[in-house]
């Protein structure tokens, strides 16, 4: 059962589904999830997978585009701003706490990709998230200031601020608006240097096997310096304590990231690592996606 529902983030008009049991029941109350998808991605995609999954397993799940993406409104369009995608999903739970079959003292959080980077984030701020997992979590902020964990140096990263504020200038001087990629948008573009993350990233985004006429897998250039600015990791050594799950592929690129999530989590936590997986297998391939959802259904039947 999915049932199509929006709430609003200040101004902006979210659009969400809302994933229900099959055998649900008004007068019933059931633990809660809000679902972050991916940066470029929308709720019909990876996300929503992980949302259907979940909800045949007796979860209440909203999943929703993010502001200036998707369905979703607000300008500047494709704009992706971490303290913004932190506040949708704030505001996801308000709208959750107002359903009355949802125990709001039983809400957790997860994501993929960027989303679940995006959902550590939250939780440490947010306690009505009693739980919090990340499936190959990505967090925006250190991904945009690394290589696959690997250091960037400093005179890149200010050439690509400077480059950012150019563009910002100008766009005030009435210049058209510039975008990027986050995954290569021509097959062209793939050569044997090419990640494996982005690879597979264009099989999943720009082929039939993922792509949706909302997912634009672009972000707008100016979103630069606040994703260069926001920061996951720095306070979830004390801030992070409630349980924490990730999920992370054997072979993902991104894997780093969880590790490094792993160890500075100073609450209860667990790291499962998939066999033979990458980093977008986890996406929606069967095989790989029964092992995830398995051990997040074990997870969030806890709250």
């Amino acid at each position: 059962m999915i049932q199509s529902v929006s709430f609003t983030n200040k101004a902006v008009a979210i659009s969400a589904h809302l994933h229900l049991p099959d055998d649900f029941q008004a007068d019933k109350k059931y633990p809660a999830l809000v679902g972050i998808h991916p940066a470029g991605g929308v709720k019909e995609q990876t996300i929503g997978l992980y949302a259907r999954r979940l909800a045949a397993h007796g979860f209440v799940v909203l999943v929703y585009d993010s502001s200036y993406q998707g369905a979703s409104g607000g300008e500047p369009r494709l704009l992706e701003d971490p303290a913004t995608r932190v506040e949708d999903a704030r505001c996801a739970a308000d709208y959750l706490t107002t359903l009355p079959y949802v125990a709001d003292d039983r809400m957790g959080v997860y994501g993929v990709c960027a989303g679940g980077g995006y959902a550590l984030a939250v939780a440490q701020t947010e306690r009505r998230f009693k739980a919090v997992a990340g499936v190959s979590a990505t967090p925006m902020g250190e991904a945009a200031r690394s290589m696959f964990g690997q250091p960037v140096s400093q005179d890149d990263l200010i050439r690509t601020l400077e480059a950012a504020a150019a563009q910002r200038t100008a766009q005030a001087r009435g210049g058209e608006p510039v975008y990027v990629p986050f995954v290569p948008e021509r097959l062209e573009d793939i050569d044997a240097n090419t990640p494996t993350m982005l690879r597979e990233g264009y099989d999943y985004y720009r082929t039939p096997r993922g792509q949706h006429p909302n997912s634009k897998g672009r972000f707008l250039m100016t979103s630069l310096d606040k994703m260069f600015a926001f920061t996951t990791f720095h306070l979830l050594p004390t801030l992070l304590t409630q349980p924490l799950l990730l999920i992370a592929g054997s072979d993902a690129d991104t894997r780093i990231f969880s590790e490094q999530a792993y160890a500075l989590a100073s609450g209860p936590k667990d790291l499962f690592i998939i066999d033979g997986a990458t980093h977008m297998a986890l996406y929606d391939t069967p095989g790989y996606v029964d092992q995830a959802v398995a051990r997040l259904v074990a997870f969030f039947g806890k709250l």
